[in-house]
């Protein structure tokens, strides 16, 4: 499975960006995707996970509300639409998928070192 995300830019606070990850190799259907950040300086954390099934969405308190995760299983692709951007969200942005104990994403993100494929990453700043 390869990953590739895609979307990510210079925000002004309180915009809205779209990311984007686009799997090949393989179905996600088979993963629990997740969307892990790291700000500058610190390490990397989950902060959102749909499940393999796609039934089931969780995100961390810190962005509840404002983050929404989608699967497009047509396009092997899931997307990660970001609104009221803070300047704390300032981050790289990766998308992670897993096949373990943590496909059903009831508990939230994975622990990342549970994440089995890794994307590049995508910068998101948030400045004005």
């Amino acid at each position: 499975l390869q990953l590739v995300e895609s979307g990510g830019g210079l925000v002004q606070p309180g915009g809205s960006l779209r990311l984007s990850c686009a799997a090949s190799g393989d179905s996600l259907n088979y993963y629990a995707v997740g969307w892990i950040r790291q700000a500058p300086g610190k390490g990397r954390e989950g902060v959102s996970c749909i499940s393999a099934s796609g039934s089931v969405t969780k995100y961390v308190d810190t962005v509840k509300g404002r983050f929404t995760l989608s699967r497009d299983t047509t396009k092997n692709m899931v997307y990660l639409q970001i609104d009221s951007l803070r300047p704390e969200d300032t981050a790289v942005y990766y998308c992670a998928a897993t096949y373990g104990n943590y496909k059903d994403c009831y508990s939230g993100p994975a622990p990342v070192h549970e994440y089995d494929y890794w994307g590049q990453g995508a910068q998101v700043t948030v400045s004005s």
